[in-house]
């Protein structure tokens, strides 16, 4: 790209356009291959939005391995005021599934019922619905179960880059519990509570 375009904020206006229309996180190669831009340039704009949008109603974020427009967690109330009651959320049991998945991932119905004490097609069938889980193929054992997985919207809705920033979990405890930090971390942020139920 010219240096007079950047110079002028056409870099800057092209990326605040490309993030506000889109419907998930690009990256910067993303970013790169649609502005003609260097990796440089886009880095160094991201940057400068960040800035500028630091303390307003949006603010750019980094998730999912890309950056996309959010909401300002200072806006909460309003935003929450107007989703609400129309946003359902998740309720605990989803999230303890949702929790399972994301730390034993791929990982199947039995070994989600495994760890919960009860069936959980119903949480599944919802968390496949809201699209934070898929369905990652068969395991080639007896009976051949699905296997699920966690989604780039996942990472999105609790504010992750990478599954790498879930806290950590000793699996060999004696009593296996899952802490939930998307429960009283993230969704505190990002999310209405999660005490509702489906």
């Amino acid at each position: 790209m010219q240096t007079e375009l950047i110079e002028t904020g056409a870099l800057q206006r092209s990326l605040e356009a490309v993030l506000f229309v889109a419907s998930e996180a690009l990256s910067i190669d993303a970013l790169v291959k649609l502005t003609d831009a260097s990796h440089v340039e886009v880095a160094e704009t991201l940057q400068r939005i960040a800035e500028e949008y630091a303390e307003r109603g949006l603010v750019l974020r980094e998730v999912a391995g890309g950056y996309r427009f959010a909401t300002s967690p200072a806006a909460r109330a309003a935003v929450e005021a107007y989703l609400l009651p129309a946003k359902t959320n998740l309720s605990p049991a989803a999230m303890e599934t949702l929790a399972i998945v994301a730390y034993l991932q791929p990982v199947t119905k039995p070994e989600m019922e495994a760890v919960r004490g009860v069936n959980v097609d119903s949480v599944v069938s919802t968390l496949l619905d809201k699209r934070f889980i898929v369905e990652a193929g068969r395991r080639d054992v007896v009976g051949r179960p699905m296997e699920y997985r966690t989604t780039p919207e996942f990472l999105e809705s609790f504010g992750l880059r990478a599954l790498s920033e879930l806290p950590p979990v000793d699996l060999e405890a004696e009593t296996l519990e899952i802490p939930l930090p998307i429960a009283t971390q993230a969704v505190a942020e990002e999310e209405p509570s999660a005490s509702s139920t489906r």
